[in-house]
């Protein structure tokens, strides 16, 4: 049959991510429908059960766009939308938010970031465990096929969940282009604007218990002790579920060095990446990592936790760390002032390693997923 005859694939995606202000979920769907959006194969339905956010950047790509309102994310999901797929124009499902609806009328493909809400749940929000943990062990069932972002997933997944390893995929989400070595001069303005001219370490996402927040400052704490030349310290994003008391320890750090910025605009995000010496991800657990990535891109030398993926996604590119154990970031952030040679040749590797992770490079990927779990 001649290809401009050809039936296009038609995919249902679930759109929860996009809904209210996106996190690192939100940004991977984005991203992947951004790209995805480019093949003429294919037919992209992305539903939700509320306005999704890039709509209308989302439609002008050429992704459809359908809202069926419900109470809540799970009930829509559960509920809802294996009624709309019984309607029979879709040939595939897919869930970038780790679970599928428990009937579900047509091959599925879920995406499983990682399995922090079962191996850490004391990290995660009741809310979270909830809409997760009892639909998790069904979804990896009957899932044609199951993507991951990281080999360390990908072993979880094998270990707790032997029933679906010949379904794996791993596939490593990419970087958005806008982050890239600034300048030198562009460094000085936004060093200069922040009023930090000789740079800082910085942390980035969201500020919630799984990310080990208490232990950076611990330890930044720490070294500023021994070694009053300890850059300062910087955290980007929104502000989670970490507790009244962390934030009047920030407050209270701020004369000494620690700023919090909130969450920022995208391009803003962009500059205060740029214009950091280290960055600094002490998270317990991450099935990728994406801030880190993007600070690689950024020329930006890593630190990182030796735990879960970040050592496979930093490789020869950052330092890693003990995540349990304090003094070890501290004596590492002391040193830091005397490793200047080191942090030029570990910024030069970042971003040579933060070049394989490429969004039309995951897109064409998951095409080829799609296609195998179409045709089950």
């Amino acid at each position: 049959m001649p290809s401009s005859t050809r039936r296009r694939t038609a995919i249902g995606i679930d759109l929860r991510g996009l809904v209210g202000t996106p996190t690192g979920i939100g940004y991977y769907t984005l991203a992947l429908l951004t790209e995805l959006a480019r093949s003429s194969d294919l037919r992209l339905v992305g539903m939700a059960h509320r306005p999704p956010q890039h709509a209308d950047e989302l439609a002008a790509a050429g992704v459809e766009i359908e809202v069926r309102r419900a109470p809540s994310g799970v009930l829509w999901q559960q509920f809802v939308v294996p009624r709309r797929l019984a309607l029979g124009d879709l040939d595939l499902f897919w869930s970038p938010l780790l679970t599928l609806p428990l009937d579900l009328p047509v091959p599925g493909v879920a995406t499983i970031h990682d399995l922090t809400p079962l191996l850490y749940p004391e990290t995660h929000r009741f809310k979270v465990r909830w809409s997760i943990l009892p639909f998790l062990g069904r979804t990896l069932a009957i899932a044609a096929r199951v993507v991951t972002d990281s080999e360390a997933t990908a072993r979880d997944l094998e270990r707790y969940y032997p029933e679906c390893s010949a379904r794996l995929e791993v596939i490593y989400p990419g970087v958005d282009p806008i982050f890239r070595p600034a300048s030198p001069d562009e460094l000085a303005a936004i060093r200069r604007d922040l009023d930090m001219p000789d740079g800082y370490l910085l942390y980035s996402g969201t500020l919630e218990p799984r990310k080990n927040l208490d232990l950076l400052l611990d330890a930044w704490e720490a070294a500023r002790e021994v070694a009053p030349d300890t850059l300062p310290l910087v955290l980007t994003g929104p502000a989670g579920w970490s507790g009244k008391a962390f934030f009047r320890r920030l407050e209270s750090l701020g004369p000494q060095g620690v700023r919090w910025l909130g969450r920022l605009e995208r391009r803003r995000l962009v500059e205060v990446m740029q214009a950091a010496r280290w960055f600094v991800y002490p998270s317990i657990a991450e099935g990728f990592g994406l801030p880190v990535a993007e600070a690689m891109a950024s020329g930006v030398p890593p630190i990182v936790s030796s735990s879960s993926s970040l050592p496979e996604i930093v490789g020869a590119a950052g330092l890693t760390i003990d995540p349990y154990d304090e003094t070890d970031l501290a004596a590492l952030f002391a040193s830091l002032p005397d490793r200047t040679d080191e942090e030029r040749d570990l910024a030069t590797r970042a971003v040579e390693r933060a070049a394989r992770f490429s969004w039309p490079e995951a897109a064409s990927e998951l095409r080829r997923v799609f296609r195998t779990a179409a045709s089950v």
